[in-house]
């Protein structure tokens, strides 16, 4: 069974800046890839995503591209950095772009986005973690994305340090074990749904 991944970094960095957030999704991808799944990571801040609630915003808009790939992905992974104990503005963006999914029915009259799972990773050097995941969970859950059991990643630094993800010497081994069981449900839940599908009305 073929299965495919994309990878959405809601860093607030355009590259070629480093990412923490583009190094744990890479992570999360290279584990995936270890359970045949294919995967890509977009980042946000190299794109015009306008702000609005639509599949199209009109002129110069670069969601159409992202919402093309979410749909023929069978995972969605949503990074994002913490701010003030919040996913970053470019995340809360991407949820405001899905939300236009909602007015969206396949074939069967589901849902467009069902069928596909989705999980979150999240960095930061301050708490919030559990937050952030808990809010971008709810909100590609409303889309129709499905969830799996350890649904996130994360790494959380020192408040009020400035150590990063990406300063650390070697990958911290909890995180590491995380990773690899959120790719291994993930993968596994995919490839459930793509052989049983939700049922329509």
């Amino acid at each position: 069974m073929t299965l495919s991944a994309l990878a959405i970094n809601c860093t607030l960095k355009s590259s070629p800046n480093e990412s923490s957030c583009g190094l744990l999704l890479s992570q999360v991808l290279a584990e995936l890839a270890k359970h045949g799944v294919s995967g890509e990571q977009l980042r946000v801040a190299d794109h015009d995503v306008k702000p609005g609630v639509t599949s199209d915003e009109g002129n110069g808009d670069d969601w159409p591209m992202f919402r093309e790939k979410v749909l023929a992905a069978d995972i969605l992974v949503l990074g994002t950095p913490i701010w003030l104990g919040h996913p970053s503005s470019l995340c809360q963006r991407v949820l405001e772009r899905l939300d236009a999914l909602l007015g969206e029915t396949d074939d069967r009259g589901r849902m467009i986005a069902f069928d596909r799972v989705a999980c979150v990773a999240v960095v930061g050097n301050e708490d919030g973690a559990h937050n952030v995941a808990a809010s971008v969970f709810q909100g590609l859950n409303d889309v129709g994305f499905t969830i799996p059991a350890i649904g996130s990643t994360y790494w959380v630094g020192e408040a009020m340090h400035g150590t990063d993800y990406k300063d650390l010497p070697k990958t911290p081994d909890k995180v590491a074990q995380t990773t690899a069981m959120l790719a291994r449900n993930c993968a596994h839940l995919a490839g459930l749904l793509k052989q049983a599908r939700y049922p329509a009305e």
